[in-house]
């Protein structure tokens, strides 16, 4: 399996820190956030690594080279001055990404999940990890029964930012500006969509006390 990490936002809600470098390469217990992601998923096996980027993209670039002292082989989906957002993001990197479901993981999120327990198959367009609602996000985003997904129900919980994909959930998108959670919406309610609740540590790393938050984990 393939995964893509989603490296191409501004972090505008972490100024001043990603005035001068970009969000996936703050720091946190002396490594960059996006280099912990890179770690799990090559320690899961997963080694072939889509990357995109935007603001001070070829920081990321300069930092994490062709992957090789990770055990993994690093391709980057540039996006210039056009930001795509996670939707329009993962289109245009479709063609390095191959026919096959693939692995998008956020990389300003902090999160423990044991991603060999991923599902290799997917019996629908996609598969969503759901975490308990932060304090920011208490009205969460989707329902979990029976392990499906629904956009309408009780208890909400919180969309992680980490899923497994098909290429054919993408088939009728064009490579512009979109988020993904319109698209998964629209996609839970007219298929079968599989997720998992996770219980584990997850933290949306948006904010410098988030960052901090994270930090303090290693102190």
């Amino acid at each position: 399996m393939k995964a893509m990490i989603l490296a191409a936002g501004r972090g505008e809600r972490m100024r001043p820190l990603t005035d001068t470098t970009p969000k996936p390469l703050l720091r946190v217990g002396g490594q960059c956030l996006i280099e912990h992601h890179l770690k799990n998923l090559v320690a899961a096996g997963i080694t072939d690594i889509v990357i995109n980027h935007a603001y001070l993209g070829h920081q990321i670039e300069q930092t994490l080279g062709n992957g090789q002292r990770y055990g993994a082989r690093l391709t980057y989906s540039p996006e210039g001055t056009k930001v795509l957002g996670t939707g329009g993001g993962i289109v245009k990197a479709l063609p390095l990404l191959g026919t096959q479901p693939f692995l998008v993981i956020n990389s300003d999120i902090w999160c423990d999940y044991p991603l060999a327990q991923l599902p290799t198959t997917l019996d629908g367009p996609a598969h969503l990890v759901l975490v308990d609602n932060p304090d920011h996000h208490p009205n969460g985003d989707f329902c979990l029964i029976n392990q499906r997904v629904y956009v309408d129900g009780s208890p909400r919980l919180t969309f992680s930012g980490l899923g497994i994909y098909h290429p054919h959930l993408f088939k009728d998108c064009q490579p512009q500006p979109f988020p993904l959670g319109p698209l998964l919406t629209q996609a839970i309610k007219t298929h079968c969509i599989s997720g998992e609740h996770y219980q584990g540590i997850w933290i949306d790393v948006g904010t410098p006390e988030r960052l901090q938050q994270v930090n303090d984990r290693h102190n």
